[in-house]
């Protein structure tokens, strides 16, 4: 058996290694480093296969938030709700541009940020909602967007682990997430779906105005060289990256499906056990792409079944181990214990097992027997 890996890059590379190489010599050709006919091609593609208006890349998925919220014109004090079980960097940008985080509970089910949550805390001050799309699982964006139309809300998804996912609304259409709000973020950190080799980001968004705007801020607020017109920053994608993006990028469904199948045979073999509570899996609107497999233990010893699948060399993470409201940097009188305890609880349950494009039958195999060793 091959060693498990929590993501197997390598092994992916192999397969597309010469269309890679190919792109990135290209770019060590032509020394086109930075904003380069790369990530012009790369932009464009995006572009299509998400069916949105404009993709603006950056240097990062954390910058990629912060501009977003910048093209916005939120001022300092404003507020913007967003879940509380999630990575920091949603509401670290929140944070740095001096506005006011609201954090919330999350849904038991999807893990993604509570609808009934999101109606309790809005306030004359609440200018926007950050949807985090968790684990590669689109939230419910129709919901989001009606309440974001009935209060007059910007909507930003925060959509660095679930590029490629499927919102399907209740009249029978569907949108990829990162297209539904008035504007989006992504990541390509290596690990994500579509990820490069390095650093890498983008924004998207559907409104012309705004995105105009966007690619003045990335580039120091130049559209033209040396004229500031917007305080901006500096964050491109590197043409190298992009490159890499490129010859990843038409494989991004296949990629989504291999992750999905390996879910299925995942959740199978959990079926029905007492201290599992597996993800579920939509066969018909292919919602979520799985960056991650995150299962809740109940009623079990989470860390001594994490301590279990470590000393048998399969790696496994706890995402997240602590809530954003109990940390140090975003701790707040405002927040009470008893508003969160859905995410109080998922903190104690989850864990997330080895997923990505590589895992064959046999790992999978050794993984779900190793889990199930332990919750006899």
């Amino acid at each position: 058996m091959r060693k498990i890996q929590m993501v197997d890059l390598k092994s992916q590379y192999d397969k597309i290694a010469a269309t890679v190489n190919a792109s990135i010599q290209e770019v060590l050709d032509t020394t086109t480093y930075i904003n380069g006919p790369e990530v012009h091609k790369f932009q464009k593609n995006l572009e299509e296969y998400l069916d949105v208006k404009h993709v603006i890349p950056c240097a990062n998925g954390t910058d990629a938030l912060q501009i977003a919220m910048m093209g916005l014109d939120l001022q300092p004090g404003d507020e913007v709700i967003t879940a509380d079980f999630t990575f920091a960097a949603t509401v670290e940008v929140i944070a740095l541009l001096q506005l006011t985080p609201v954090l919330v509970d999350v849904d038991m089910v999807n893990m993604n940020i509570s609808i009934e949550a999101i109606k309790k805390a809005i306030t004359p001050k609440t200018k926007a909602i950050v949807p985090v799309h968790l684990f590669g699982r689109a939230a419910n964006m129709e919901a989001i967007m009606r309440i974001a139309n009935e209060h007059n809300l910007y909507v930003i998804e925060d959509n660095a682990q679930a590029i490629g996912a499927n919102c399907r609304f209740s009249d029978g259409t569907k949108k990829k997430a990162g297209t539904i709000g008035h504007v989006a973020s992504t990541s390509f950190f290596p690990s994500k779906n579509l990820g490069c080799y390095g650093d890498g980001g983008a924004i998207f968004t559907n409104d012309d105005d705004l995105a105009h705007k966007i690619r003045g801020i990335v580039n120091h607020g130049m559209y033209i060289r040396y004229h500031h017109d917007v305080v901006g920053v500096n964050s491109r994608l590197d043409s190298v990256q992009a490159a890499v993006l490129n010859a990843k990028l038409p494989f991004l469904d296949s990629y989504g499906k291999a992750r999905q199948d390996a879910a299925r045979k995942y959740s199978g073999a959990f079926e029905g056990h007492k201290n599992i509570i597996a993800p579920s899996i939509c066969d018909i609107c292919d919602c979520h792409v799985f960056h991650q497999y995150t299962l809740r233990i109940i009623d079990a010893d989470r860390n001594g079944l994490m301590e279990h699948l470590l000393a048998k060399g399969i790696p496994c993470a706890i995402y997240y181990p602590i809530p954003l409201h109990s940390q140090k940097a975003y701790a707040d009188t405002r927040y009470k214990e008893e508003d969160f305890p859905v995410t109080n609880q998922l903190v104690k349950e989850v864990i997330s097992l080895p997923m990505h494009t590589e895992l064959d039958d046999e790992q999978i195999k050794f993984i779900t027997d190793s889990v199930l060793e332990y919750l006899k």
